[in-house]
């Protein structure tokens, strides 16, 4: 597969696509066609102007999705600026953080995000853009001047340069009311250089930006549009109908939901609200999308609130035990299920995440048109994928055709670390040479962190994780390392580890005993401070990062000869 310029996707989606609806916010249905982004994407590169913003300037984003949301991004990039989206969960102090660690120049953010952040916490940062309206919020009083590039004159940056009656005014100067698929130039941004920054958390101990390619991002979006199977061809087409609900701060629901699709010509419909089974079934009959990408949490709870009260029932229990009798009530779950996401999708792509084997099995028994893809941030995100009738139970599709994988450190059965290398793997983590090194081999390999085999076929199996990562239930990554430093923090507490059972947050905790003792503390009061440290502990952290419970552990963890917690005994 040639891999196209990333940046020239979009002049010519723009070009091929103009009078097609391109973005709607599904719940105020406020639509833009290719045209009007066009517009608006030509808007704030007049405004990035105003700023003083060059080619390879950072750009923040955070805020959730929407066509603004959407926009914003692709401004950034047809400028030739670095965008850096920051998931909306993340804390105040942990966007201030990523701001300065990425160097941003201007912040694009949502109004009640903004009113939670401090203007003198915002680094580089010289002007601040409300992705409502695309008004400015705040001008830095110490930004840099700007130069005029005409005059060369240093001029100090005020509100009035960025208002949208400014924008507009210099907008209609620019193309004297002749604005067409003909005016849409952007300078060429070579496909290795850098397009987007990811941060993979918020907190300073962790936090890693993932340095992506443009030829990374056009890469994955391109498969969609060229490769899904022999047989079955391409993944995305024009006029393709996409609900997007993952966070497009992350690699995987941008990737497909957004960039696949709107460099093809599709029309995506923003859900800009908490995804419910309730909200998004409802946006599934409406909008009837033609693919569905999701997270193994969201398919398990319309399983669970679907499906499974159905066939729990003793009457239809009794039935699904009848050889033949079975396989006609399993065919109308079948078209209920499909029915519940629309009725008029190809298949359902799940990824992030191991799927519960109860309810793939079940998904396998009704011949529900699903498939599991590999992937992760620094690989922007596509690993390895199948088509669902080509699809292996059990495994995370073939790896892709311009990606390498090997199997490193093998036990006795092949399984070993996954290791991949090819055009969708980043070039490393920005400004944390130490982290980039010791994720790459010295032959060039991306280290997954994740433990599997591969088959004859191509096809990836993983059998465990050596990282630790969790998955939230809208797509967003937990860190429980992060969680952890929290807990160890609080008094009384001499060490802990986050698990995940289900869809809960567990911390289980060892006290200190010593101080325990002296404080005087029976069990029940050592139980009353644990739920104390609890409340105290998710004050500190995102509402998708809470600890539902705490589990008082009664003896040490158990230890590795390097004194690490054998997290798998607790899991």
């Amino acid at each position: 597969m040639e891999i196209k310029n990333f940046v020239r996707m979009f002049e010519d989606s723009f070009r091929a696509n103009w009078e097609l609806e391109a973005f709607t916010d599904y719940e105020t249905k406020y639509t833009l066609t290719y045209a009007q982004v066009a517009e608006q994407v030509e808007k704030l590169h007049i405004l990035f102007q105003q700023c003083g913003i060059q080619k390879d300037d950072k750009v923040a984003l955070i805020g959730r999705n929407s066509t603004h949301w959407a926009v914003a991004y692709i401004a950034s990039i047809t400028y030739g600026a670095v965008i850096v989206p920051i998931l909306q969960d993340f804390r105040p102090d942990d966007v201030h953080h990523i701001l300065k660690h990425s160097d941003s120049r201007l912040l694009f953010t949502a109004d009640y995000i903004w009113d939670h952040l401090d203007e003198n916490e915002l680094g580089a940062v010289r002007a601040v853009i409300s992705l409502t309206k695309f008004k400015p919020l705040a001008v830095i009083k110490d930004a840099l001047p700007v130069v005029d590039e005409e005059t060369g004159v240093r001029m100090t940056l005020t509100p009035e340069m960025l208002s949208t009656e400014t924008i507009q005014q210099l907008f209609d100067r620019k193309f004297k009311g002749q604005f067409a698929p003909d005016c849409i130039r952007y300078d060429y941004k070579d496909n290795e250089e850098v397009a987007s920054i990811n941060y993979t958390s918020g907190t300073t101990g962790f936090s890693k930006g993932v340095m992506t390619t443009g030829r990374a991002l056009a890469s994955n979006a391109q498969f969609g549009h060229e490769v899904r199977s022999e047989k079955y061809g391409k993944l995305l087409f024009r006029g393709d109908r996409m609900v997007t609900f993952l966070p497009l701060a992350h690699a995987y629901g941008c990737a497909f939901d957004f960039l696949g699709n709107s460099t093809i010509g599709g029309h995506t419909y923003f859900i800009t609200r908490v995804p419910t089974p309730k909200v998004l079934m409802a946006a599934f009959a409406e909008v009837k999308p033609t693919l569905i990408l999701s997270v193994p949490l969201i398919i398990e709870k319309i399983y669970r609130k679907q499906i499974q009260p159905m066939i729990a029932k003793p009457p239809m229990n009794w039935v699904l035990q009848i050889p033949l009798l079975d396989k006609v009530v399993l065919e109308q779950i079948r078209k209920k299920l499909v029915g519940v996401f629309g009725g008029e999708f190809e298949e359902v792509i799940i990824g992030g995440a191991a799927m519960n084997a109860e309810v793939e099995n079940f998904f396998r028994r009704i011949h529900f048109p699903f498939t599991i893809g590999y992937g992760m941030t620094e690989c922007a995100p596509l690993i390895s994928y199948r088509h669902y009738s080509e699809f292996k139970p059990t495994s995370c599709g073939q790896i892709l055709s311009n990606m390498e994988v090997r199997i490193t450190d093998k036990n006795s059965e092949g399984v070993g670390e996954i290791e991949v290398r090819g055009d969708n793997v980043m070039l490393g983590y920005y400004k944390n040479e130490e982290a980039t090194k010791g994720t790459f081999t010295e032959d060039g390999w991306l280290r997954t962190g994740d433990l599997g085999y591969v088959d004859a076929d191509g096809d990836i199996f993983i059998k465990g994780r050596s990282k630790t990562m969790m998955l939230g239930s809208n797509g967003q990554n937990i860190y429980p390392e992060e969680l952890e430093d929290k807990l160890n923090n609080m008094p009384y507490v001499m060490e802990s580890i986050v698990v995940q059972r289900g869809e809960k947050i567990v911390g289980l905790v060892y006290p200190d005993m010593e101080a325990c003792d002296k404080a005087g503390f029976t069990h029940d009061d050592i139980v009353a401070q644990a739920e104390v440290i609890r409340k105290e502990v998710n004050s500190q952290l995102a509402a998708y990062e809470q600890i539902t419970a705490i589990e008082i552990q009664a003896h040490e963890f158990e230890k590795t000869p390097k004194n690490s917690i054998k997290r798998y005994m607790y899991k």
